[in-house]
């Protein structure tokens, strides 16, 4: 069914019909029904890159152990990468606990609810920081992810191709219920999931669309190797580490170079007694 914002009873139309596809498709997930601003913030940033059942599967363990910014913010390094496991991207890891540290110190364990605040927190942007808005302060603004994308390129673009952020934005702000935002966004997305399952997944066609490249053998597969590996045991010389990620010894030094940039894992060069003159990486303390 193609749909129409041209005019207001086409925008009228088209809001009803696509509130009732998405509220027909409804999905029990563990984190609806807590609007929270902290959980709410906290399962957005695990829904980052990551595909809804291996969140589900470590959102209620991870809101139960850490209900507020300040039960996060103390913990080290170590503890954190060890509570995020199971769902990759660990750079969010370390942003959470980052974030955690700032509301726990400056805002009194609260998520402010303004959108220039949020995205001063690390690892948080634009579509993160309306997200919060909407679905913990119910606050209207517009924002695309995925779903939203494949339902608006589904039934107002007909048989374009790469269709641009600009034109699909101008969509939301025609159609967004500036009543209830939070019910509105949970209908999108829930009714673009149903359609990449039984239709298509039309978001690729938007112009922003990237497949995601392949896991087996990237940088990505071993960044996760070498934590999970010092997660059991720290510190490890590159040798020994190289030999339990099963990687060139070259490659896992320059992996582990950036990682120790980015605040994960510590390197101590030439002073690890268990393999004279060589160098030591372990699990940083803080970020």
């Amino acid at each position: 069914m193609n749909l129409s914002i041209s005019t207001a009873e086409g925008i009228a139309e088209a809001r009803t019909f696509l509130l009732e596809k998405g509220r027909s498709c409804y999905r029990e997930l563990p984190w609806r029904g807590d609007v929270s601003p902290w959980a709410v913030l906290v399962s957005e940033i695990m829904l980052q890159q990551t595909q809804v059942p291996r969140v589900s599967a470590v959102y209620p363990r991870w809101i139960e152990r850490f209900p507020l910014p300040s039960a996060l913010a103390g913990l080290p390094v170590p503890e954190v990468l060890a509570a995020w496991s199971g769902l990759g991207y660990n750079r969010r890891a370390l942003s959470l606990h980052r974030t955690a540290k700032i509301l726990a110190r400056d805002y009194d364990d609260a998520v402010p609810a303004s959108e220039e605040a949020l995205r001063n927190l690390p690892g948080i942007g634009v579509y993160t920081a309306r997200a919060v808005l909407a679905f913990a302060f119910n606050i209207p603004s517009v924002f695309l992810e995925t779903n939203i994308r494949t339902v608006f390129i589904r039934h107002f673009c007909g048989s374009e191709e790469q269709v641009g952020d600009r034109e699909l934005e101008k969509i939301g702000e025609a159609l967004l219920d500036q009543e209830n935002p939070r019910d509105w966004y949970t209908a999108l997305m829930d009714y673009g999931a149903w359609l990449k399952v039984h239709e298509s997944n039309f978001g690729k066609k938007a112009s922003m669309y990237r497949p995601q490249s392949p896991f087996r053998g990237s940088e990505r597969e071993l960044r996760g190797a070498i934590l999970k590996r010092l997660l059991e045991t720290s510190p490890l010389t590159l040798t020994e580490l190289s030999y339990r990620v099963a990687a060139d010894l070259q490659r896992v030094s320059l992996c582990a170079e950036k990682l120790e940039k980015e605040g994960f894992v510590h390197i101590a060069r030439g002073d690890f007694v268990s393999d004279a003159g060589g160098t030591s990486v372990s699990l940083a303390d803080s970020p």
